[in-house]
């Protein structure tokens, strides 16, 4: 990612700021460390082969992963998050490829993975962009692969402003119909900077058949 490229030419210059502005300062979903909910994945072996992980941010998932010993990419708009998840792998000895893509173009990265992780994109995502994210998954991952998704649930009350949408377990099945198979939706937490109780989400874990 040498020199921040420009965003692949699918992602508008004002989409990619709106996203470096987001990092303007710590937002609270940067706790420095992955979330419980995949780390336990990790752990248990699930994770596995090429992964992709969309909507990286500062790296920390990207960064579990190397360290099991996989062949990992991260992919985010946010120029700020991206150098700032490359220092740490420069600091740890990582070997993680970061590249500023649009992940609802990421078709557009000509490979294919056994994993991706999605740990807080796809609940940004308007309604109207979900098919195309959902084919784009699909049209990823190789027969047998897996997508894990890290979301707010219905659970988590409004906060009364702008901000990722409640997912309903409906609303999943729904938006991957057709496309990747929903093995599990398991009630989870995701842990914020603001609050010691975290917000009630969903861990959702699907395979491309």
């Amino acid at each position: 990612m040498a020199g921040l490229p420009p965003p692949d030419g699918t992602a508008s210059a004002d989409l990619a700021r709106r996203m470096d502005e987001l990092y303007a300062v710590r937002p609270p979903w940067d706790i420095g460390r992955p979330q419980p909910a995949f780390l336990d994945l990790a752990r248990s072996g699930a994770l596995r082969g090429r992964v992709l992980d969309v909507g990286c941010g500062t790296g920390e998932h990207a960064l579990m992963c190397a360290d099991l010993g996989l062949d990992v990419t991260g992919v985010d708009l946010a120029g700020t998050a991206l150098r700032t998840a490359e220092d740490k792998a420069r600091r740890k000895g990582a070997a993680v490829r970061f590249l500023r893509h649009d992940a609802l173009r990421i078709t557009g990265l000509g490979e294919r993975f056994d994993t991706v992780l999605d740990s807080g994109l796809f609940h940004l995502l308007d309604p109207a962009d979900r098919p195309a994210y959902t084919a784009q998954l699909h049209a990823v991952l190789r027969p047998g692969g897996r997508y894990f998704l890290l979301c707010f649930s219905d659970r988590e009350p409004e906060s009364g402003r702008k901000g990722p949408y409640r997912l309903s377990r409906a609303d999943l099945t729904t938006a991957f119909a057709g496309t990747l198979r929903i093995d599990a939706v398991e009630p989870v937490t995701i842990d914020i900077t603001l609050d010691d109780t975290g917000i009630r989400a969903w861990r959702a874990s699907m395979t491309r058949e």
